[in-house]
């Protein structure tokens, strides 16, 4: 067995020439279209993380906005909630303080009511009393009606002070009424007494006054003294308008 050189040199020569052929004609070729595949295949990928990113971020925001509509709706809700039961507690002040004043009204209303109609009986009562004693005053006789007032009558003259006592009479006689006729001897009885309490004696001047029931009353420029039913009457109602 021989070995050919040349045959050896050829077959080299071929294959480098193959090779040489291949790594231009495909391999880099296929090297660059790799390569391209590869950049563009990074470059979607590059793409799809930043869209990934986005649709996170978007994602993780729009969480963000559900918490804070979810926080923002919680606190209207509780705002809204305290808004009613602070208008629910202002009705029901409003509602107590208008039933309050009601019933203080009703109150004061019954009241006066009480104390109009207690003044109504005591009026009644007042006026009865004036009706019972001028129909049992018309029974006694004339002269009873005045008589039994003249010392009373006599007594509240000298409780007077000094300077009214001694101007009665002085410029004039004084005014006596009564409240029927006075006799001759009443007449007497009563100038006698007062001139006993002034000291002197004083000219009478007696007038008939049905209005005082019984009783005398003296008329004087500074001074009036009462010693009858009708003034008697009079005071005692006072007195029970006083304590109603």
């Amino acid at each position: 067995m021989t070995f050919d050189w040349w045959t050896l040199g050829l077959q080299t020569v071929n294959v480098l020439v193959l090779f040489w052929i291949l790594s231009h004609f495909l391999f880099r070729p296929v090297s660059e279209i790799i390569a391209k595949r590869q950049a563009a295949a990074m470059d979607e990928l590059g793409r799809a993380r930043a869209d990934r990113a986005r649709a996170e971020a978007a994602l993780a925001e729009a969480r963000a906005r559900d918490d804070d509509v979810a926080q923002q709706r919680a606190a209207l809700l509780s705002e809204a909630q305290e808004g009613a039961e602070r208008a629910r507690q202002h009705l029901l002040e409003e509602a107590r303080q208008e039933a309050a004043g009601l019933r203080a009204g009703a109150e004061a209303e019954a009241r006066r009511l009480r104390r109009e109609a207690e003044a109504a009986m005591q009026d009644a009562a007042a006026d009865l009393a004036v009706e019972i004693s001028q129909r049992l005053l018309a029974r006694l006789p004339g002269p009873g009606a005045s008589a039994g007032f003249i010392d009373g009558l006599a007594k509240a003259v000298a409780e007077l002070p000094e300077q009214t006592r001694q101007g009665l009479g002085a410029a004039g006689p004084v005014a006596i009424r009564a409240a029927c006729a006075l006799g001759p001897e009443e007449t007497r009885a009563l100038a006698d007494r007062l001139a006993a309490v002034l000291g002197r004696e004083v000219a009478l001047s007696v007038s008939v006054d049905p209005a005082l029931i019984a009783g005398l009353e003296l008329d004087a420029p500074h001074a009036v003294v009462r010693n009858h039913f009708r003034a008697d009457l009079d005071r005692i109602r006072q007195e029970l308008g006083a304590h109603g």
